[in-house]
């Protein structure tokens, strides 16, 4: 059976993808003290998929960590887009997160610490997708066309592959219309619908929608593929108990040993969580430099 904190994740995704305008221009709201007067640590995912989604991804490994942490309990919490997960995450209103290496960074700045990370940094690349009907070849066939990204923050999904499109003869200012279009899967769609040239994500969506929409994924195909870089962050604001902070890196980073954890890692399609600092993510500082003086000034943070 569910916890609790999965079925308030639950109804949180659904007030999250409601049908109702009004609903699903609202940002979702979330209490820090449980009824019973437990308190609540609240555990949020960047955009990694859609909030429906995520929750049925992750909410599972919330399950996980609550069966373990009888006494504070963890509530997962999604974001409809990039830009609002970053206001809560630099708002210091999460107490733990999962974020992007490039919001990881930030977050530093913000009274968070590096705890863990995921595993398999191989799967933190960028991947531009074309239609096969397209007739583009090479990177040049881009120039003076639209390509879509997620965000202006995604770092394996817009900022690689930017980086990529740079150092491969274009200038991704003046040569290209890029359309920052909210979502990895929207990113996707647009390639498919004809509204953009290319479009730009990472591994595990792209994955995700050759499951999930084989059909039009067979009408696609990645033409080109960025190094990686480390994978995502998990971090822990600065006043949340220490022993509570060792508790989970050390669930998270022994998940891998027991069958259930593997099953839970294997829905995400990780091989592990490992133990991780502040210092792992200098890799991240190095490449941000060389981002903003080759490709364009790195976004501004939400106040």
């Amino acid at each position: 059976m569910a916890t609790k904190a999965w079925a308030a994740a639950w109804c949180l995704a659904l007030v999250a993808c409601g049908p109702q305008p009004e609903m699903a221009r609202t940002t979702p709201q979330y209490s820090t003290q449980a009824p019973d007067g437990v308190r609540q640590y609240v555990f949020a995912i960047h955009p990694l998929h859609n909030p429906a989604r995520l929750f049925a991804l992750y909410g599972p490994l919330m399950d996980y960590l609550n069966q373990h942490l009888p006494d504070t309990p963890l509530r997962l919490e999604a974001s409809r887009n990039y830009e609002e997960f970053e206001k809560k995450l630099y708002g210091r209103q999460l107490d733990f997160a999962l974020p992007n290496p490039y919001q990881t960074r930030n977050a530093l700045r913000h009274g968070y610490r590096v705890i863990a990370k995921m595993g398999n940094d191989e799967l933190f690349a960028g991947l531009i997708l074309v239609r096969r009907d397209s007739g583009i070849q090479q990177v040049s066939d881009l120039k003076g066309k639209k390509v879509a990204y997620p965000a202006a923050t995604a770092l394996a999904a817009t900022m690689l592959p930017q980086y990529y499109l740079q150092t491969h003869g274009l200038n991704v200012q003046r040569d290209l219309d890029n359309l920052y279009v909210g979502s990895q899967e929207s990113s996707i769609l647009n390639v498919y619908y004809g509204h953009t040239a290319a479009g730009a994500t990472w591994p595990l969506p792209w994955r995700e929608f050759q499951k999930e929409q084989p059909d039009k994924a067979a009408e696609l195909e990645v033409k080109w593929q960025t190094e990686p870089l480390v994978n995502n962050g998990v971090v822990a604001r600065d006043d949340v108990p220490p022993e509570l902070v060792e508790k989970i890196t050390v669930l998270l980073e022994t998940l891998h040993t027991t069958p259930e954890g593997e099953a839970l890692l294997k829905r995400l399609e990780l091989s592990q969580f490992e133990r991780a600092d502040n210092q792992r993510y200098q890799v991240i500082e190095d490449f941000l430099q060389r981002f903003a003086q080759k490709v364009r000034p790195l976004p501004q943070e939400q106040p």
